[in-house]
């Protein structure tokens, strides 16, 4: 009997184990990243942690907390670095992989002479920062940046030491980018950036038909 029992319970387990792997892989391989970041390994792919993100269900690039966003900005622009990191941390437990919350960190620790915080989120901004750049020039359709989110494009702008000027859709075999003018801050030079928003896109196109 106490075999039985045993037995039982160990393809129990095993069933809720294959079961947990087969129904949320994206949110597996996404926590399983994330909790190596979290510990202070900057070395993972942040290419591969942005886009478990996009499989987990967590996963919202036109959600977040604005309010929250809003309120980190007026605390880092009034000097208050405690307050300014409180929300950003805020921010970071719904998305870990908002690049202005850990950039905002990073200046506001650098501030409070935290320089081992600091370094840490500016390894972060890094890690994401190139792993954006990495994936094409921005140069044309062909060679457009891809993002997971909005926000990642005008974090990419802010990085580059650009502005934004004017901003449009386009859309070419099935496939939707963001066409953005960017002006230098120093030199003023005009140049055009091309975003792949297909993964974004087609997450809202699917919230809709729900």
């Amino acid at each position: 009997m106490i075999k039985r029992i045993f037995c039982c319970l160990c393809l129990l387990l095993l069933g809720v184990s294959i079961n947990a792997q087969s129904q949320e892989p994206g949110k597996l391989k996404y926590e399983a990243l994330l909790e190596k970041v979290k510990a202070g390994d900057t070395t993972v792919n942040f290419k591969d942690l942005r886009m478990a993100y996009t499989e987990s269900p967590g996963y919202s690039p036109y959600g977040g907390d604005g309010e929250a966003g809003k309120s980190m900005f007026a605390a880092l622009k009034d000097k208050d670095y405690n307050k300014a990191l409180g929300y950003a941390d805020t921010i970071l437990k719904q998305k870990y992989v908002d690049i202005f919350a850990h950039m905002v960190s990073a200046l506001a620790y650098t501030e409070l002479k935290n320089a081992e915080r600091a370094k840490y989120h500016q390894a972060v901004v890094q890690g994401m920062i190139q792993s954006i750049l990495k994936s094409g020039d921005g140069k044309s359709i062909e060679t457009a940046y891809v993002v997971i989110a909005t926000d990642e494009e005008y974090a990419l702008f802010n990085a580059l030491g650009l502005r934004r000027g004017s901003q449009s859709l386009v859309k070419d075999k099935d496939h939707n980018y963001d066409r953005m003018d960017a002006v230098d801050r120093k030199t003023n030079e005009t140049s055009t950036l091309y975003f792949n928003i297909d993964i974004p896109f087609n997450w809202l196109s699917k919230s809709l038909k729900k």
